[in-house]
């Protein structure tokens, strides 16, 4: 694992950067090799956001969200999204009681501290808009009553991108919910092979516990609010938000959102490497995962099947050639 920087010298800082490096270790036990997504799943977490993972099968997505949730503890719901899958199969649903004659709420999976939405992009539009209230407010609304959900809430999503057959594109707006999009990719040869001469047929998920306790877990994001960005950092990222709205790589640029999102989430990163302010890689390094996402292209290469590639590439770039604060 990364070692941490020095921590701040206030002594419930350092409790807390310890147990976010305990976290780490703990999911490193079930998904070896693959530091920096583990890092960038604890930095949504850390930041109170929802975490796409995006890739093709059997690389690990579905062991990580396992993984991340067994860390934390609290209660963990795993939703299969498919075709026929209804907006009160995640919610819940109202149910009328003959014998008090009212109504009782039957909470659907969507009540959980951590909600593994696993092939979200097997569902219809229709059952995917269940999850938006959710992920921006931390509440569901069901008969014109409002339920909170319970803190931490987190979704963490899986979807596979080369297949199409009985898919459905996750929309603009459930996308921007979405505080990073990250890929695994196959482990490296050493790891791989380590995996193969070690694994006995066991779930690497199940002998994790949790390591980080919600109380604890809280401060840790009441903290990372706290992570200092210099007056000329937010001039940078501002530089770069305002680059995705001219580019002529890019039909429609990031959104206010996806500014506020980029900032958050390099508050966590430095927070999570034991820094009490930002510096330029913090911001640098998110740039992809916080903004690939939430532009969208011209329609000529939306047609080419390579729209999340020319994205990436598009971002990139633009981080490439602003100039960073020194």
């Amino acid at each position: 694992m990364p070692a941490l920087a020095p921590a701040p010298a206030d002594a419930t800082v350092s409790v807390l950067l310890a147990a976010v490096r305990r976290l780490e270790q703990n999911v490193d036990r079930a998904l070896r090799g693959k530091e920096g997504a583990i890092r960038l799943a604890i930095t949504t977490l850390l930041a109170r956001g929802h975490l796409l993972i995006e890739d093709i099968p059997g690389v690990g997505k579905t062991t990580l969200a396992r993984a991340l949730a067994a860390s934390v503890g609290g209660t963990f719901r795993r939703i299969q999204f498919t075709s026929d899958l209804l907006p009160s199969d995640i919610t819940g649903v109202s149910i009328f009681d003959p014998t008090s004659r009212t109504f009782e709420l039957r909470r659907g999976p969507i009540f959980a501290n951590v909600v593994l939405a696993d092939e979200i992009n097997r569902t219809t539009p229709r059952t995917q808009s269940a999850l938006l209230e959710a992920m921006s407010e931390g509440q569901v609304s069901i008969d014109d009553t409002t339920h909170p959900l319970p803190p931490p809430f987190i979704v963490l999503a899986t979807q596979n991108p080369v297949e199409h057959f009985g898919t459905y594109p996750l929309p603009e707006s459930q996308m921007d919910r979405f505080l990073l999009r990250i890929h695994l990719g196959y482990p490296s040869r050493e790891v791989e092979r380590g995996l193969l001469r070690d694994r006995d047929g066991g779930d690497p998920v199940a002998s994790l516990g949790p390591v980080i306790d919600h109380t604890a877990l809280q401060a840790a994001q009441d903290a990372v609010e706290k992570v200092r960005v210099e007056d000329a950092l937010v001039d940078y990222a501002m530089n770069v938000i305002e680059e995705t709205r001219r580019s002529s790589a890019i039909a429609i640029g990031a959104s206010t959102r996806g500014a506020l999102a980029w900032y958050r989430a390099a508050q966590a990163h430095a927070f999570a490497d034991g820094r009490g302010f930002c510096v330029p890689d913090d911001f640098k390094l998110l740039a992809v995962p916080a903004l690939a996402h939430r532009i969208t292209l011209p329609a000529a290469h939306e047609s080419l099947g390579r729209a999340r590639v020319e994205a990436e590439r598009a971002i990139a770039d633009i981080v490439a050639r602003v100039a960073v604060p020194t």
